[in-house]
Parts: structure tokens; sequence; C-alpha cells
């Protein structure tokens, strides 16, 4: 696994958490149980902290970052997709960013909101609960197509996943 210390800020990962060994980990970053973190996911925690919670999990490719002073936070059992960027952001509980958004500095996602895919929101942004955010720049409507079960189905598989590679996965080359 690539995980680095920067200076004093090191990383806490629970043990229960699965980081795949081509995910990169950097600085003041806190893993929570049972969360996982895959392939080509990079989180860099240099002038804030980032925190993952429990359940949670960033999906191949995404890129979780901060900004002086704007700690990036996944509350518990909330998904970020494939290719995700989200930077100084704070992310409710059961929450679904969908693959291909972006979600920028001082943005704010309730618990139970919603970002669709290849949405973008902007600064300092805001999705209520029962809320999605599509469109490039997003704008928020209520949300229709993903609810709670959705989110926690979406949780529960890579909680699975994540005991899965954890137990199985090994490499050939």
């Amino acid at each position: 696994m690539a995980i680095y210390a920067l200076g004093e800020l090191t990383p806490d990962i629970h043990p229960d958490a699965y980081v795949h060994p081509d995910a990169t980990v950097i600085g003041d970053v806190r893993i929570g149980a049972q969360a996982s973190i895959w392939p080509q996911a990079v989180l860099r925690a240099d002038t804030a902290e980032i925190v993952v919670g429990e359940r949670s999990n960033i999906q191949d490719g995404s890129i979780i970052h901060v900004s002086p002073g704007m700690p990036t936070v996944l509350g518990p059992g909330s998904a970020i997709g494939h290719n995700v960027h989200v930077e100084g952001a704070v992310i409710g509980t059961g929450c679904l960013i969908a693959s291909g958004s972006v979600v920028l500095n001082g943005t704010e996602i309730a618990d139970g909101g919603v970002v669709g895919a290849g949405a973008v929101m902007s600064y300092h942004g805001k999705v209520a609960g029962g809320e999605i955010a599509l469109g490039v720049p997003a704008k928020c409507r209520e949300n229709k197509s993903v609810n709670a079960e959705m989110v926690a189905a979406i949780v529960a598989n890579y909680v699975e996943r994540g005991a899965q590679f954890a137990k199985s996965l090994r490499r050939l080359d």
C-alpha cells in the first residue's frame, strides 16, 4: 500500500478498513471501520484533515483533497463513486456522490443528499437531505431517483467487497 506520513501528519487507518494496494493515502487521513478505499484513489491531507466515516467507500480513481483550513469529511455509510473529485467539502451520513462528479471547497452535503453523476458542485454549494444535485453547474431538486435503501445497498456491497478483497486479493506478477 502507498501510505505516507507527511512530516508529523500520519494516516490513522482502522484495522477493519480496506485500503487497496494501488490506492494512495497521504498525511492527516482518518479511515473508519469497514470503510474501503479502492484502486487508484488518492487521499491527500496536507493542509487539513480527511475523515472517512465507518462503512463509507471511495471508489476507483477518485481524488479526495483538502484546502487550507477546509477539511474533507465523509460521514458514515456514504459512497464516493468512480472518478470523483472532492476537495474541502463536508459530506453527511448516507450520501451518494456519483461517478465523475466534482464537489468543491466549502460545499456541504446534508445527510441523505445526493450529487448525480457528472455534476459539478461549485464553491460553497449546499445539498439538503432528500435533494439531488444535477448538472454543470449543479442545481438541486427533489430527489426522486436515488433512495436511502439504494445508498445503503451500495454501502453494504462495498463493505462485503472490502472484506473479500482483504482476504483473497493476490498479485500475480
